[in-house]
């Protein structure tokens, strides 16, 4: 069976994540989409929203199976028995950034291999930190995010503004 993870922080999940998302699906014969804890990171939602947020928004894909993680990659590829490693890039910054940390992960474990996307170029500009940032000053984020995603947000940004 062809497996690979996808990996990100999904906070909160784009249209761009799930473009990156589909097109891998397709590829393998199932795709775990892990959300990581990363401790340097100040999260708008909790491990457990982000769930809910790629469960739902992945839903109709069959072959994806949604979890979370912390701690290094390479041992949770290594738990799930997995050896390709998915990730999305949008501009070229980005892959500067993505190819030191497969080169990291290589180093660290010779059988994982990282295979790069680019998004679609209608969200190539996306990113979840500038959906929060539109968010929280009461943006039209509607282009950039699931409808679900948006009542989360709504939700979100009225709780933190009370």
């Amino acid at each position: 069976m062809k497996l690979a993870i996808c990996p990100g922080s999904f906070d909160p999940v784009t249209y761009g994540h799930l473009d990156i998302i589909r097109r891998s699906a397709g590829l393998v014969d199932k795709l775990i989409v892990a959300a990581f804890l990363n401790p340097t990171k100040h999260y708008m939602f909790t491990t457990e929203e982000r769930i809910a947020m790629l469960k739902e928004t992945t839903k109709d894909i069959p072959n994806v199976e949604v979890d979370a993680f912390d701690g290094l990659l390479n041992e949770y590829a290594a738990k799930k028995n997995c050896h390709l490693l998915i990730r999305g890039l949008r501009a070229f910054s980005d892959f500067e950034y993505e190819f030191q940390r497969a080169l990291m992960i290589k180093r660290i474990d010779p059988t994982l291999e990282t295979a790069f996307f680019m998004t679609d170029g209608r969200y190539s500009y996306l990113s979840s930190t500038g959906v929060r940032e539109l968010a929280h000053f009461n943006g039209d984020v509607t282009s950039m995010v699931p409808p679900f995603v948006q009542e989360m947000i709504k939700r979100k940004v009225n709780s933190i503004k009370k």
